[in-house]
């Protein structure tokens, strides 16, 4: 295969942001249930330098949302500057990690902002660019904290329908207690979640203050996600398959003049024979070879049709624009989704 990203990014070409959530073993294992999180077990000195290898030969720069508990760890501090050294681009993906931030209140919401904006720096040497909820959570108490602290975006939403799926599918495979069940009732949202903006848009502020939005997006219509968990979970029925369903994805996207922010995992690059404590977690049976093989045919499909750039990029080529959507965030619209 060529190279996915060998030119600068010059504005002749719609554009699709890559960024991957890193999401340490110990975060999977508290998602999950399991006390043995606690420890906060880590494969991040497994998992950086792979990726980081696999974008490099893409010669592809991305966006990744580090958690405040890693950063703040001295043994994860070579691992987390690597990435900013490699060109990368860092935010925020809170400090604790838990899906059910949208449930915190405003003092707890600006402790953890706060903590993990320090930590990342602290261990990456650069301020965090913009902010994603894990879980996708977030609130309206939440973007008002994001924009005084400085952060360029949010990316905490994902327009589908198929939340309350997979909730379903979380409550049935987690071994969670009742009172873990109700603390989680709201994680992935609600059908009503399809009806947000598949596009960036400005979040109205207080103060005639505004923050930027870039949804993760989802199929145009449909409002299916395609980030690539998905597409690896439809690889394991049919490659042919997986790569019809992206091309549609794609063709939605330029039909509609809808440029993709196409999220990735750490789950999505390395598999069971790499992290063999996450064996629960589905595909990861599948070979680390096997997921960047898939990987590298996804990200080169996209490539055909985008330039591949982080999220800060995908952010100045919206403030840039004129007409861009403004939405006041709705009271009680804190949620969790997909």
């Amino acid at each position: 295969m060529n190279a996915t990203n060998t030119a600068p990014v010059d504005g002749s070409r719609p554009l699709a942001s890559v960024s991957l959530d890193l999401d340490n073993l110990w975060s999977y294992m508290k998602i999950r249930g399991d006390e043995g999180w606690r420890s906060r077990p880590s494969y991040l000195d497994t998992l950086v330098p792979y990726v980081l290898d696999l974008l490099d030969r893409e010669r592809l720069r991305i966006t990744f949302f580090v958690v405040g508990a890693d950063a703040a760890q001295a043994g994860n501090h070579a691992p987390l500057r690597a990435l900013a050294q490699a060109g990368h681009e860092i935010g925020n993906h809170s400090f604790e990690h838990e899906p059910w931030l949208h449930l915190y209140d405003a003092d707890a919401l600006e402790r953890e902002i706060r903590l993990a904006d320090q930590a990342i720096e602290s261990a990456c040497g650069v301020r965090p660019a913009g902010f994603r909820g894990p879980g996708f959570s977030w609130s309206p108490e939440l973007l008002e904290i994001l924009e005084r602290r400085g952060h360029g975006f949010d990316a905490s939403t994902l327009p589908t329908w198929l939340g309350p799926l997979a909730r379903s599918f979380y409550f049935w495979t987690a071994g969670l207690d009742k009172a873990e069940r109700e603390r989680r009732k709201g994680l992935f949202g609600s059908f009503a979640d399809c009806l947000r903006p598949n596009k960036p848009y400005y979040w109205q502020l207080a103060g005639d203050r505004r923050l930027l939005e870039i949804p993760v997006t989802t199929i145009p219509l449909l409002r299916t996600p395609f980030h690539f968990s998905y597409l690896a979970y439809l690889a394991r029925f049919s490659e042919p398959a997986m790569i019809a369903y992206l091309r549609t994805a794609v063709s939605a996207c330029r039909l509609t003049g809808t440029e993709p922010s196409f999220l990735l995992h750490p789950l999505d690059v390395i598999g069971g024979d790499q992290a063999p404590a996450l064996a629960f977690f589905p595909g990861m049976d599948m070979s680390s070879d096997l997921k960047t093989r898939l990987l590298r045919r996804v990200l080169h499909e996209l490539g055909r049709h985008f330039d591949l750039a982080p999220m800060g990029t995908h952010a100045a080529r919206v403030h840039a624009r004129a007409g861009v959507p403004i939405r006041v965030p709705p009271a009680g619209a804190a949620r969790a989704q997909a």
